[in-house]
């Protein structure tokens, strides 16, 4: 503990001055919760689809600011179709003084980052010599015009790379995480953001770790930092962490956080491909679905159920698209994510970093901007994820009746159908006509009461007027529950597929232990919306 006693702890933020407003009409803020969503002012759903931008490393200056300006960093976010960004920062920002008033200028030239000054210096001069302070509010100006949310998240304690279990970062009581220090970086930063309308949420620390971690001192000082946030800035949300890498908040099941407020507690989770190191590419990605997303859903996923949100604040991919593991995962994920209509933020919008474990101008694979900050690494993966970019369902979303979407996570697309004879295709989620799933396995063109049907391995999918047969009979199978399958009248069972953005009937494949097989291009979720079309579509008959 020692090692705290070299810092001010003096009200530096009293000397800074509070960012100018800007006017939320647009998005209706500040959040609350209602029940398991996050709503506005108004007590419609708002869904966080957010990007993660990271300012916790050594410089701590929001990464890519020598690359871009930060209004067209904002612009690209918005473009991109995401509505907020989780803003990384390090604790020792707001309770070490000497490092907080350095500016940008003096930061970079400490790490010898000559480079990244002159970058800063060409898209960014307004905060070339300005505080590190200042430059954390102005980066949170430029979202807040740009009518960008941001969740402030509290990463690390000591500017750098996170996390392992021996960082010194990990737990409550480790070198760098003294908890009243802790708590007074809670509250001037809730302080200085309060009246900051586009400053949503907190996020009170990532990933608690290590030796040290227990259920007793999570409940003692994390309601102790719930309180002080919600104190000093009764509008943002207030979210938590769980243990072991944010990945298990099972201890809630059984004994509810004890706060004062409410209507502002959400839940966080991460969740990646590499949280379970290889086994998308050792098992069958049936079974490891099956297992990892019922594991989830015993550790995070129940607080759902129990009336809170649950933010996926972390999860992402190799965005080469080369990482088998990364892949298999992320069909899963987007699956799961879609049936539980979660919010969530993707790791991350960076593209290079200043300076990260040593090493100057690192290529961040996971970032969803090239090595530049200019172009999408990726644009396929932007495709897929888009649909998870809008609400299915919620509180004042009532477009249409509560019916059932089909969709298919390895595209980002869903099912869509125009008549009787015209092929099912993929399309675009927002297209999406409404099914039902009967009690007797049928699935329904909601209005005309057309049913899918099967055919032989190797044809078209189709839509029939007679129901009550086997090949109009559909079940979920294999422990992903994501296979569409029926048996034909021969008792051939078959499986919903995909080729080339047509919807076929196949032969199901990989439904168990083998491991070289990939099932995504039959993996299908059934996922209850009550958005309507984007554009009605009337049967032909």
């Amino acid at each position: 503990m020692g090692r705290f006693t070299f810092f001010c702890i003096l009200p530096l933020f009293l000397f800074f001055p509070i960012i100018v407003q800007h006017d939320g009409a647009a998005m209706s803020l500040p959040l609350s919760t209602n029940l398991r969503w996050i709503v506005d002012e108004k007590g419609q759903r708002v869904k966080l689809a957010c990007l993660n931008w990271v300012s916790h490393l050594e410089p701590v200056v929001a990464e890519g600011l020598s690359k871009q300006p930060m209004d067209n960093i904002a612009k690209q976010i918005v473009s991109m179709g995401f509505n907020c960004v989780r803003f990384t920062w390090p604790l020792f920002l707001a309770t070490n003084d000497s490092l907080a008033s350095l500016t940008v200028r003096q930061s970079f030239q400490r790490l010898g980052l000559l480079e990244s000054i002159a970058g800063v210096q060409e898209n960014n001069p307004s905060i070339t010599d300005i505080s590190l302070i200042k430059a954390f509010q102005a980066v949170v100006s430029s979202l807040g015009e740009n009518n960008v949310m941001v969740i402030l998240d509290n990463h690390i304690s000591k500017p750098g790379w996170c996390c392992s279990d021996f960082d010194g970062s990990g737990f409550f009581g480790d070198p760098n995480f003294n908890p009243d220090l802790w708590i007074t970086g809670l509250t001037r930063m809730a302080t200085l953001f309060n009246g900051v309308t586009n400053v949503v949420g907190m996020s009170l620390r990532n990933e608690l770790r290590g030796p040290k971690q227990n259920i007793n001192d999570w409940y003692r000082y994390m309601q102790k930092g719930a309180e002080a946030v919600h104190s000093a800035n009764p509008d943002v949300l207030v979210i938590l962490s769980g243990l072991s890498y944010d990945t298990d908040l099972s201890f809630i099941q059984n004994q509810p956080a004890n706060l004062t407020f409410s209507g502002k507690l959400v839940f966080e989770v991460h969740w990646y491909g590499f949280t379970d190191g290889d086994a998308w590419i050792a098992g069958n990605p049936n079974q490891v679905c099956g297992r990892i997303a019922g594991h989830m859903m015993r550790r995070s996923g129940f607080l759902l159920d129990q009336g809170y949100p649950l933010f996926v604040s972390e999860f992402g991919v190799d965005q080469r698209g080369t990482n088998v593991n990364d892949n298999r995962y992320l069909n899963c994920f987007l699956g799961v994510a879609a049936e539980l209509d979660l919010d969530w933020a993707l790791w991350t919008v960076v593209g290079s970093y200043y300076l990260r474990q040593g090493v100057i101008g690192l290529n961040e694979y996971y970032g969803i901007l090239d090595w530049n900050w200019m172009e999408m690494r990726n644009s396929s993966f932007l495709e897929k994820i888009s649909a998870l970019q809008s609400p299915f369902r919620g509180p004042g979303l009532s477009e249409t009746k509560l019916h059932k979407v089909i969709f298919h996570p390895s595209t980002g697309l869903c099912v869509l159908w125009k008549s009787l004879v015209e092929p099912l295709r993929l399309g675009p989620c927002a297209d999406s006509g409404a099914w039902s799933y009967t009690p007797e396995k049928t699935l329904l063109v909601q209005g005309v009461n057309f049913c899918l049907q099967a055919d032989e391995p190797g044809r078209l999918a189709k839509l029939g007027i007679v129901c009550s047969d086997s090949n109009s009979k559909w079940e979920l199978i294999a422990d992903s529950k994501m296979h569409l399958s029926s048996k034909l009248k021969n008792g051939t069972s078959i499986c919903l597929d995909v080729d080339s953005n047509t919807v076929v009937i196949n032969s199901c494949k990989c439904l168990n232990e083998d491991n070289k097989c990939d099932p995504g291009s039959q993996w299908f979720k059934l996922v209850d919306s009550t958005r309507g079309r984007s554009g009605e579509i009337f049967p032909a008959f």
